[in-house]
C-alpha cells in the first residue's frame, strides 16, 4: 500500500513540475514578446518621424542622408520585433471556416501540427539568418549610403525567429479555446 501512495506522491510532483515549466515558458514568452513589441514600437514611430522630416526637408532642398536605408531597416526591425508578440496575442488572420467544423479532438490534432510546421519552419529561417549575418559580418556588408552594417539587423531577425518558435512552443502546450 505504500508503494501506490509514494506512487501517487511522486505523479503529484511530476505534474507540478510540468505546471511549473509551463507556466516559466509562458512568463519567459510573454516577456520577451512584450519587450520586443516596446521595440518594434519605437521603430515604428522612428519610421514615421524619420519620413515626414525628410519630407519637409526636401521642401527646403535639405533632404535627410540615408532615409532610404534607414526606413528599410527599421521596417525590418518593426516587421520581426512585432511578430511573436502579434503571434502570441493571435493577431494573424486565421481562416477556421472548415476546421471549425471539424470533431474538437481532430482540431487539437491539427492545431498541434500546424505549430510544429511552424515552428520547424522558424527554426529554419532563424537558422539561415543567423547564418546570413554571418556572412555580412564576414565579408563587412554596409548600406551603400550611410554605410551601417548589415550584421547586427540580421542577427535580431534571426533571434526574432526563435522568439516565435518559443511563442509557437507555448501556444502549442497551452489549452485551446475553441470557439462555439
Amino acid at each position: 500500500m505504500k508503494s501506490a501512495g509514494l506512487s501517487r506522491a511522486g505523479e503529484s510532483g511530476f505534474a507540478e513540475s510540468t505546471v511549473m515549466t509551463k507556466s516559466y515558458l509562458a512568463g519567459l514568452n510573454r516577456t520577451f514578446s512584450r519587450f520586443l513589441f516596446v521595440i518594434a514600437g519605437f521603430a515604428l514611430s522612428g519610421t514615421m518621424l524619420l519620413t515626414v522630416a525628410d519630407v519637409i526637408l526636401r521642401a527646403f532642398k535639405r533632404p535627410i542622408l540615408g532615409t532610404y536605408e534607414l526606413v528599410g531597416l527599421l521596417g525590418a526591425v518593426v516587421i520581426g520585433f512585432a511578430l511573436p508578440q502579434t503571434s502570441r496575442l493571435k493577431g494573424h488572420v486565421m481562416m477556421d471556416f472548415l476546421t471549425g467544423k471539424l470533431p474538437d479532438a481532430l482540431q487539437t490534432v491539427l492545431h498541434i501540427l500546424t505549430r510544429l510546421l511552424a515552428i520547424g519552419l522558424f527554426a529554419v529561417l532563424g537558422w539561415n539568418t543567423w547564418i546570413m549575418g554571418n556572412d555580412f559580418y564576414r565579408v563587412g556588408e554596409v548600406t551603400p549610403t550611410l554605410q551601417l552594417p548589415l550584421y547586427p539587423v540580421t542577427y535580431l531577425m534571426a533571434l526574432c525567429c526563435f522568439i516565435e518558435c518559443l511563442v509557437l512552443f507555448v501556444d502549442m502546450l497551452t489549452k485551446r479555446e475553441l470557439e462555439p
